[in-house]
């Protein structure tokens, strides 16, 4: 307005005054449209900033923040403008966060974790966050990242390809948005825990991390060193780190000490962390249009309704082996006593093969000593590695390996177990894969003391000493551990297999007595021979 009085050599107040004539309205409102419309140009051609354009028509030209008459108190819209791809016009995108996602997006901390709870709007929340800042700062460059790629296609891919069309462009090939300032919005995922280290050496302003307690430490840690000035902003940024999450998963843990406990380590500062916490109560779209989504959330089982529904922290275990102690459990590589037992214990995968060589000491106990833990390896080239690791000296009595090695591959007409032994692995034995009773087993191996002669790991197995602390419960099987993130278990698998190995059969299954049985199951005379079963 005040460019339009100016313009026309006459006061703010005076050509306000006039608006409400209906002749001199039209006309005021004709040319206000038009000033704004070479605003929005000015935008397009780079001469005015996203925000401070949203800022001049909110408070110039008529815009206001929001519908007094149906929006909540507290809630604004904001109007984003960007310029069509190739195209003389500008394209007008109205966001409307609620209060708890405003915070997010006005957060500047160095690193900021939004959620705690299921339906709190965490995708949307980030996303957009993330858009702002490419549309605002020229050249920045920004790594969104989720753990799997369909999860990265399904919650932002798709959604971010329609929010941007014709003002970013999308190439699939690098799987990155490119704006017309040179900002870039690179998509990309952490399957296994190596895949972080495709992002060393590269360098990103803003680095987001969805679904956070997805991810280890280890790959938080990792992404921390990209997290730095690219050298293609033309104005100073801080760099900084945005989270979402919820309670529960792999990074459970490091989200929680220090966001939620606030417990910090070494040089890491009480400043740069905020949280902000938002339950499925804040998330206005779905208490208006699916308002059934609470009930389902209070359906849940308790622990995992007080994380999901409330954000409780505290509502899931942690680690699902508290006993292992690396300062206990560990050794340096060991010498071998004479008359031990050497066996091995496999789990096979082509995402991962995993195999543990061990020997049981006179006491009873089980060392591992060495280990092989390599992803894509064929059934035969698995073998032939597993054999070569293995040294002509060593008499190794057996090893145990997952059931399922013993089914037919359809390709080949032939079963795991047969390409292995004719590459040369002997002895192999099926394992008890019995898995609530197997890590059972573990437990009483990891605690010790006068009746278990405990389990001992040399320092030379690194990913068996690394997975083990990693393992989670499984949120819907109390006793069992979750199968996923997939990589960390294949380590754990192979170790169960081996303790159950030195287990006798009765101790692990025994047949429940009575109920569905209609006799008495048959009771046969222990052997004679039996201590000497516990040396095979």
């Amino acid at each position: 307005m005040e460019s339009l009085a100016e313009y026309l050599g006459t006061t703010r107040d005076r050509l306000l005054a006039l608006t409400n004539d209906k002749k001199c309205g039209e006309v005021i409102k004709r040319a206000r449209n038009r000033i704004a419309m070479i605003k929005k140009q000015l935008a397009f051609n780079g001469k005015i900033p996203a925000a401070v354009l949203s800022f001049d028509l909110k408070n110039n030209h008529g815009y206001r923040d929001k519908p007094e008459d149906s929006e909540p108190e507290g809630a604004e819209q904001i109007i984003i403008y960007g310029p069509r791809d190739g195209l003389g016009e500008m394209k007008e995108l109205v966001i409307d966060p609620n209060p708890k996602q405003r915070m997010f997006f006005e957060s500047t901390a160095k690193y900021t974790a939004y959620g705690g709870a299921r339906g709190g709007g965490k995708s949307w929340a980030m996303r957009v966050k993330l858009i702002l800042l490419a549309l605002n700062y020229e050249g920045i460059q920004i790594l969104l990242l989720r753990r799997t790629l369909t999860e990265l296609r399904e919650n932002h891919l798709l959604p971010m390809q329609k929010l941007l069309e014709g003002i970013a462009r999308y190439s699939a090939g690098e799987k990155e948005f490119r704006f017309k300032n040179g900002s870039r919005i690179k998509l990309g995922y952490c399957d296994s825990e190596s895949d972080v280290l495709q992002y060393q050496g590269q360098a990103y302003e803003v680095i987001g991390m969805e679904e956070a307690t997805h991810f280890t430490e280890f790959q938080f840690n990792a992404l921390t060193e990209s997290n730095r000035a690219s050298g293609n902003m033309k104005t100073r940024f801080a760099p900084r780190m945005y989270f979402t999450c919820n309670p529960g998963g792999v990074g459970h843990e490091w989200v929680k000490r220090r966001f939620i406990d606030r417990s910090f380590r070494g040089s890491e500062k009480p400043e740069d962390y905020l949280f902000i916490k938002s339950l499925v109560f804040d998330n206005r779209y779905i208490m208006e249009n699916d308002p059934g989504y609470v009930q389902t959330l209070m359906n849940l089982p308790e622990s995992r309704r007080k994380a999901m529904l409330y954000g409780d922290w505290n509502a899931f275990e942690g680690a699902f082996f508290p006993e292992f102690d690396p300062e206990k459990h560990t050794v340096p590589p060991p010498d071998i006593p004479e008359g031990s037992i050497r066996f091995r214990a496999l789990d096979y995968g082509l995402d991962m093969t995993a195999c543990l060589w061990c020997f049981a000491g006179p006491d009873g106990g089980v060392t591992v000593y060495r280990e092989l833990y390599e992803s894509g390896l064929l059934l035969s080239e698995a073998a032939k590695k597993i054999v070569a690791l293995t040294g002509k000296g060593e008499n190794i009595r057996y090893t145990a390996a997952s059931p399922d090695l013993w089914n037919r591959r359809q390709e080949s007409g032939r079963s795991g177990f047969e390409i292995m032994t004719a590459c040369g692995l002997k002895q192999l034995i099926k394992a008890d894969d019995a898995r609530i009773p197997g890590w059972r087993v573990v437990r009483e191996y990891l605690k010790g003391g006068e009746h278990s002669p405990g389990l001992k790991i040399s320092r030379d197995c690194v990913n068996l000493i690394r997975c083990l602390p990693l393992l989670r419960f499984d949120e819907r099987v109390r006793e069992d551990a979750a199968g996923t993130p997939h990589e960390i278990t294949h380590a754990p698998e192979a170790l169960r297999y081996a303790l159950c190995s030195r287990i006798p059969k009765p101790a692990l299954q025994k047949r429940p007595a009575g109920g569905i049985y209609s006799f008495s199951p048959r009771v046969t005379e222990p052997r004679a021979d039996y201590a000497e079963f516990l040396d095979y």
